[in-house]
Formats: structure tokens, C-alpha cells, sequence
């Protein structure tokens, strides 16, 4: 059986970033908070970086060493799927602020170390 591409799973983690860029582009707080739609689009972009950096940890380990923090991204991802009931939107919110920047840039910089344009 031949190892899935490692680099199929940065491109997940890429693209659900640039979604959550996207979706969040010109919004302030409170108005995340009040559109119900906005709020299960970002948490369900966080999810699937969670889920994309799970799996690629399985076959590349050394994505660890690229990526802060990439066991607390899983541990998110879990809250938000199990235990949605406990995330506050401040939580995704300042998640959403202060790290997907750093996040962008260290899976941009995976890609190309991986051999891909991340563009």
C-alpha cells in the first residue's frame, strides 16, 4: 500500500484557512457572533484543519516540527466537533486572530518544503 501525498492534506489545511480569511474578511466580532451561518462556517473550516493536520501527523510526522502547536489544532478540532457546547464564540474568535495568520505562513512554508506551490 503506497503512502497517501502528504501534501493533500496541507492543501486542506491551506484552503480551509483561506476560507476562514474569506468568510471573516471585514467582520467584527459581534457581527460573528450574531450570524449563525458565519459561525458554523468558520468552526467547520477549524474542523477540517484539525482533521487535515490529524492525518497528515499519521503519515509525516515531521509536519510537527513545521507547524506550532499542531496537537492543541487537533484538540480544537475535537472541542469543536465533541464538545461544541462548551466553545465560546470568544474562543474561536481570538483563535481566528491570533493564530491562523502564524498557521498560514507555516503551511505555505510546509508546502514548499514538500516540494509545492502554495499559491
Amino acid at each position: 500500500m503506497t503512502q497517501p501525498d502528504i501534501r493533500k492534506y496541507l492543501y486542506d489545511v491551506l484552503a480551509a484557512c483561506e476560507l476562514i480569511h474569506k468568510f471573516t474578511a471585514g467582520k467584527s466580532f459581534d457581527e460573528y457572533c450574531k450570524d449563525d451561518l458565519l459561525r458554523s462556517a468558520v468552526e467547520r473550516q477549524f474542523e477540517i484543519v484539525g482533521e487535515a493536520l490529524n492525518a497528515a501527523l499519521r503519515f509525516a510526522p515531521e509536519v510537527e516540527s513545521r507547524i506550532s502547536h499542531t496537537r492543541r489544532i487537533i484538540g480544537f478540532r475535537n472541542r469543536l466537533a465533541h464538545a461544541y457546547a462548551s466553545i465560546a464564540d470568544e474562543v474561536v474568535w481570538g483563535v481566528l486572530e491570533d493564530h491562523l495568520p502564524r498557521l498560514l505562513e507555516e503551511v505555505k512554508s510546509a508546502l514548499e518544503a514538500a516540494g509545492a506551490d502554495p499559491a
